[in-house]
């Protein structure tokens, strides 16, 4: 036979996975409905046990002469118990007990007494340990009456036997309850893990949308302020100055370029194609100077003093980006709300444990955003906590308004 002819081997794990699958409707079956498992293996133990009362009994039996009437009695006894066992497996035992004991003292030995392995089985499942004393007191009782009510019968035949066949179905019970127990465990783990996994999956999808939106905030917000300065400016010097309102209409080219950059760079960033994405730097404090230039050419003066230590260490990118980012929209606030005349100042002063960016205006105070607004002062101060920093921001007491901000060095001593 060739290659080609031989026969293909069957998959077992889709075959184990299809019985592992009915198996499990099975189970849900029995859940939901116990009734007809109950009742079908009741009725099969009573029918055995009602064709050993025909007759069958007898081969064993120490006295063979008992009325019929009565070893059926008995064998109901052993057997109808059966269908409660798994609901109240202690009372089933209990009844299945009494039967044996007079069986074991008639001298009948029905074989129907092993039934009571079922109920002790579900005992040792479901109930604490010290309940299998009890099934011990249940059991025992028959086995020694029997064994000194006929004396042929020798122990380590009719007794030790028995109890170890018990002990035996109580550790099977033990082992198959811990075994379900740590089932279910795993499974509530993996429950438990799911949901954690969603949520953390939620909370980092809330946070990188507060991230885009902070971002796209800083980035619009401020470029389109100083597009509007340019374009106001341009507007008065047209009539006076054509000049000028060419220079403002280049400078707005310029600053929309810009912004139509940044936000490319910060779109492709959540492309599918992360390769595609472009990954050009993002602002750091060396592009403050071009940042001041685009403010005072959309026409706010702007004056920029520097303080440092004699030899500064640089500060980490993120924290860089923290301090340009909020220079930008404390500048963008002043463009918007300052009105004319208007001067800023931005002082930025590095000290051994701390960076501090502050900057002021003598413009009109800006009025404390209504409801649904101010999102760029809560974008100012999430960038400040993110890295343990502090944001003040208010109204001055000569006039105008300041934004404060501290950054404490990653290499200071907390």
């Amino acid at each position: 036979m060739t290659t080609e002819e031989a026969p293909q081997p069957t998959d077992p794990t889709g075959l184990s996975r299809h019985v592992h699958r009915l198996l499990t409707r099975l189970r849900a079956f029995d859940t939901r409905h116990p009734w007809p498992w109950d009742a079908t293996l009741t009725i099969l133990w009573t029918v055995a046990a009602l064709v050993d009362a025909a007759g069958g009994w007898r081969n064993t039996a120490p006295d063979p002469t008992l009325p019929t009437w009565f070893v059926t009695v008995l064998s109901l006894g052993l057997t109808l118990p059966l269908y409660w066992r798994r609901r109240h497996p202690t009372a089933a035992l209990a009844v299945m007990a009494c039967a044996a004991l007079v069986s074991d003292a008639s001298g009948a030995f029905l074989q129907a007494s092993y039934l009571q392995l079922l109920p002790v089985f579900h005992i040792a499942l479901i109930r604490p340990p010290r309940a299998l004393l009890w099934c011990l007191g249940l059991v025992a009782p028959p086995l020694v009456t029997g064994a000194l009510r006929f004396s042929r019968e020798v122990w380590d035949q009719r007794v030790i036997p028995v109890l170890w066949a018990y002990a035996l179905v109580a550790l099977l019970g033990i082992a198959v309850r811990a075994r379900r127990d740590y089932t279910a465990g795993l499974v509530d783990r993996a429950r438990r893990l799911e949901i954690e996994r969603d949520q953390e999956v939620r909370l980092a999808a809330a946070a990188e949308r507060t991230r885009i939106a902070r971002e796209m905030h800083d980035i619009i917000g401020h470029n389109l302020s100083v597009i509007t300065g340019l374009a106001d400016g341009g507007r008065y010097a047209a009539a006076k100055n054509p000049e000028r309102a060419a220079q403002a209409l280049d400078a707005i080219g310029t600053t929309s370029r810009e912004a139509l950059g940044e936000l490319r760079r910060l779109l492709g960033v959540l492309r599918d194609d992360e390769e595609a994405a472009v990954r050009d730097p993002q602002p750091t404090l060396a592009d403050l100077d071009a940042l001041i230039t685009g403010v005072r050419n959309a026409g706010l003066p702007v004056r920029f003093d520097l303080r440092d230590e004699p030899t500064p260490q640089p500060l980490a990118p993120g924290a860089q980006l923290t301090v340009y980012r909020v220079v930008q929209e404390a500048l963008t606030n002043t463009l918007k709300h300052a009105g004319e005349g208007a001067k800023a100042t931005v002082l930025l002063t590095y000290t051994p444990t701390e960076v501090r960016a502050e900057v002021t205006d003598t413009g009109t105070a800006a009025v404390p955003p209504s409801p649904g607004q101010g999102q760029g002062l809560t974008g100012m101060r999430e960038r400040a906590a993110l890295y343990d920093g502090t944001l003040d921001c208010g109204p001055q007491p000569a006039g105008g308004w300041a934004v404060r901000l501290r950054l404490p060095r990653e290499d200071s001593p907390s």
